[in-house]
């Protein structure tokens, strides 16, 4: 058996050999020609949220579908909102059963997007979730329950076409998805990314470094001060030593380190004009 046609039996048609015209808004179920309508606003809002977490939480080798007409046995051709896919065949080209799918269910029922789960797994399809819109809540198909299992909204998904572990909070809700999408390309390296957080850190080694030496000079510049000092004879109590060698303005270090050279005591020396 092929691998574009695994997970179920040899008799089953070809994964593309469609009974409805793709690009066509027509599922084939049981069957029964379905029309599938186009989306309401939160449906749709909420599915292109969804195609966006799941293509940058998909590991590598793995690419993302949205929409994809899938024959899923002699009568059934149905088409789940968003699909995990591994590469093609790279013996025949045709692409391979997808091993995630998602249903975003919102005018439709859950009881048909459970009839689309269930003919997806039979198919082979690993594992089939919802996204109930209306309720804010995320499902998975249990083919050995024969129905949805409610999932854990402060959860994740993890699977191994994922990268990194889906947020469900962030599929189940209105919101901005920014953060979780960039916290993914982290995780998964993105060179894009790493090249500015490399560059971050160089800017930083340099601003230390910059930093250091002036410090470093700043450090010196007192030293010399407080010797000049000692070498002239002129009396520094331990106040005074400690106000000079912690001082770090290069302007007033430029000062001191001048009169340092004439004054008679440390009181002229750290008067200010």
């Amino acid at each position: 058996m092929s691998s574009h046609a695994a997970g179920a039996g040899s008799d089953l048609p070809d994964l593309e050999d469609h009974l409805v015209e793709p690009e066509t808004p027509y599922e084939m179920l049981d069957g029964e020609l379905v029309y599938v309508p186009p989306c309401d606003y939160p449906h749709a809002e909420r599915e292109v949220q969804l195609c966006a977490l799941v293509a940058m939480h998909v590991a590598p080798g793995f690419h993302v579908g949205a929409d994809l007409l899938t024959r899923t046995s002699k009568i059934d051709d149905i088409a789940p909102d968003v699909s995990i896919c591994p590469p093609h065949d790279p013996e025949t080209g045709k692409r391979r059963l997808q091993q995630v799918a998602f249903e975003v269910v919102s005018t439709q029922s859950l009881g048909y997007a459970a009839r689309k789960a269930a003919k997806l797994a039979a198919r082979g399809v690993r594992r089939v979730f919802a996204i109930d819109v209306e309720r804010s809540r995320a499902l998975e198909w249990s083919a050995v329950l024969g129905t949805w299992s409610l999932l854990d909204p402060c959860g994740h998904i993890s699977d191994p076409t994922l990268a990194v572990p889906l947020p469900i909070d962030q599929m189940i809700r209105s919101a901005k998805i920014d953060d979780a999408i960039a916290r993914a390309l982290i995780a998964k390296h993105n060179p894009v990314i790493d090249a500015l957080r490399e560059d971050c850190r160089e800017e930083g080694k340099a601003a230390g470094l910059a930093e250091g030496k002036a410090e470093g000079l700043a450090e010196g510049k007192a030293d010399a001060v407080a010797a000049v000092l000692v070498a002239r004879g002129v009396s520094l109590d331990p106040a005074d030593r400690d106000r000079i060698l912690r001082e770090r303005d290069p302007a007033r270090l430029a000062r001191w380190l001048a009169r340092a050279i004439a004054c008679g005591s440390a009181a002229e020396l750290l008067a200010e004009p």
